[in-house]
């Protein structure tokens, strides 16, 4: 992996760093914040999944995570939202909610966007195996993440329980079998059968899977994504019935934006800290 931009941060080190990606089958690109604990030995990490749109770039730098991360001793691994570059599909028309930018984190099974677009696996395997060799991680791991990035750090907590220690969301689509968003980005990267589309919905999962991680859930009720879009009721529902650790917190007046992650950031990464023995 290649250093782009390096910068001091909190003691640590706030690093951009470019690959070439096997899974993805295109250079991506990644953000790391290093504590600075790992100057004198491996740390633990959260992982990060941002939103539509975003790009590795917007949780570093309008979260303003790394300070309570720098006490904690985290590090904070923020990848890309989809694959990028020449020859990568995108959505025809241009838009926000499906191509780049937005990967939903699945593993496409459809053209022409199973050629590239394999978030799923890039997240669960290629990318740990990447910084866990190359920079002072101890291998153990949490996962977080906002509105689509909410929705795969559950998915990928679910489905991989073994990986993670914990896992925690802003405003995640929860239900996306069910919602707008959901039914363009599942229907096209894995198509008509909705039956492939559980594998992807947190609330199906937790239903019939039940979860044996913490889980920690804040959702803005002034979001206005709140009631088409997220549906964090589905998930609180699919909690209480398979008896599943879910803290779903309401928070009155904050809306979907970056100021309500930055809010609450830092009391996620203390959750994630005291399960991964930071």
């Amino acid at each position: 992996m290649q250093l782009i931009q390096e910068q001091k941060c909190f003691g640590g080190r706030q690093i951009r760093y470019q690959h070439d990606s096997n899974t993805l089958n295109c250079s991506m690109q990644f953000s790391v914040f290093l504590p600075p604990q790992a100057e004198q030995g491996a740390v633990p990490a959260v992982y990060w999944l941002s939103g539509l749109t975003c790009t590795d770039e917007n949780f570093s730098a309008k979260a303003g995570a790394q300070r309570a991360a720098a006490e904690l001793g985290l590090a904070l691994i923020i990848p890309d939202t989809s694959p990028r570059g020449e020859g990568v599909a995108d959505d025809v028309d241009g838009a926000y909610d499906l191509g780049l930018g937005a990967g939903f984190y699945v593993n496409a099974t459809q053209a022409p966007w199973n050629h590239h677009y394999h978030m799923y696996d890039y997240v669960l395997s290629e990318l740990p195996a990447l910084v866990e060799s190359e920079l002072p991680l101890n291998g153990k791991r949490a996962i977080s993440g906002h509105s689509m990035g909410g929705h795969g750090a559950l998915v990928l907590a679910l489905r991989n329980p073994e990986r993670f220690v914990s896992v925690s969301a802003f405003a995640p689509i929860s239900n996306p079998t069910d919602c707008p968003w959901g039914h363009k980005a599942l229907g096209a990267y894995l198509g008509e059968d909705k039956a492939a589309w559980a594998d992807y919905d947190a609330s199906l999962l937790l239903k019939a899977k039940g979860c044996s991680l913490p889980v920690l859930v804040d959702q803005g009720e002034a979001d206005n994504f709140l009631a088409e879009q997220l549906k964090p009721q589905a998930l609180k529902a699919a909690a209480e019935e398979s008896g599943a650790d879910l803290e779903l917190r309401l928070q009155p007046g904050y809306d979907h934006s970056y100021y309500f992650i930055a809010s609450f950031i830092a009391e996620h990464l203390r959750f994630h800290a005291r399960h991964l023995g930071a």
